[in-house]
């Protein structure tokens, strides 16, 4: 059975934060990128994971409008990104097979995971990659 790499898939172009950002500047990438997760760098080491989820599960319960989408960001200032973000990072390399993405996702319950090769983040994959790429070979 032939298996197709995770580079044929993956995000290059990538948003990322810094380890020392804000979560006022990760809320705004979110939004004006319309993405669910960042990779958080320290240099051009992964050292984290964000999710708009992780920013949501901070702020308090009456803090969002009502399209649950909108989050009060004085709580931002309560807490870093370090606090924050996800450390316990799984990884996939950009020639690992979309398989072995997928049974990382089944059984850690992740949504996002970084391509690393030679220590370097180069990518990002993510769900809705794979049932895009899914999609497309089903039509």
């Amino acid at each position: 059975m032939k298996t197709t790499p995770i580079q044929k898939l993956m995000t290059r172009n990538l948003v990322k934060l810094n380890l020392q950002d804000s979560l006022t500047k990760a809320e705004s990438l979110f939004k004006s990128n319309n993405i669910r997760h960042l990779p958080v760098v320290s240099g051009n080491k992964i050292v984290g994971m964000l999710s708009y989820t992780d920013l949501l599960r901070i702020s308090f319960a009456d803090s969002a409008n009502d399209d649950g989408d909108t989050i009060e960001t004085t709580v931002y200032d309560m807490f870093t990104l370090e606090q924050v973000m996800s450390k316990q990072i799984y990884f996939v390399k950009a020639s690992d097979s979309i398989e072995d993405a997928a049974e990382i996702f089944i059984n850690q319950n992740f949504h996002a995971l970084p391509v690393v090769e030679n220590d370097k983040l180069v990518g990002i994959v993510t769900t809705t990659d794979m049932i895009r790429y899914y999609n497309t070979k089903c039509k």
